[in-house]
């Protein structure tokens, strides 16, 4: 019943990007095609779970024995960029299919604070190995949610007809916060 709990206040009422507000520069940028949307949230799935893993196991059998939890961000920052670094030469070399359709979605990961933020979150809440890995999955599926709903609304505006001033980025971040206000709805379920 934890486990549940965790997925369903990681997706729905404390999502990433649209409560924690975590995230928006991928959200925004890769969100004009449903397409693009569903390939970078399979890769956030991915590496934030990678990166919450091994950060867990920085943090809790080497910065606090030694001492050095102040080094947490920085550490952690650096880790998550080798993540990336490893994941994009390891598909490279053993599915260059993969690697081709990810294309740019890998490396805007290493600038994704969503990922970080997970990390730092997975440790304050002082969440166990296996229920920071939960936590990491399921925010990384609450971020590709938002951005895959938040694409399919865009691709359909982009059919509308909207005000010549409001096109483009004003309606998009109009649209975001509106959405944004509707998931904020689900914040007293748990």
């Amino acid at each position: 019943m934890e486990y549940i709990i965790i997925i369903i206040s990681a997706i729905f009422v404390n999502n990433i990007v649209l409560a924690q507000f975590l995230g928006i520069c991928p959200f925004l940028g890769v969100s004009k095609k449903l397409e693009t949307a569903v390939g970078m949230g399979a890769a956030v799935v991915f590496v934030m779970a990678l990166a919450t893993l091994v950060t867990w196991l920085v943090q809790f059998y080497i910065l606090n024995p030694l001492g050095i939890g102040y080094l947490q961000t920085i550490s952690f920052i650096l880790i998550i960029a080798a993540l990336v670094q490893m994941v994009e030469i390891i598909l490279k070399k053993v599915s260059p299919s993969l690697y081709q359709a990810l294309g740019i979605f890998l490396p805007l990961i290493t600038t994704n604070c969503a990922v970080l933020g997970v990390a730092i979150l997975t440790i304050q809440k002082d969440y166990s190995l296996l229920q920071g890995v939960v936590f990491a999955i399921a925010n990384a599926l609450g971020f590709t949610f938002a951005l895959v709903i938040f694409s399919g609304i865009r691709e359909h505006l982009d059919l509308m007809e909207v005000p010549k001033g409001m096109r483009g980025v004003p309606i998009a971040l109009v649209t975001a916060g509106i959405l944004a206000l509707a998931f904020m709805g689900f914040a007293g379920l748990v």
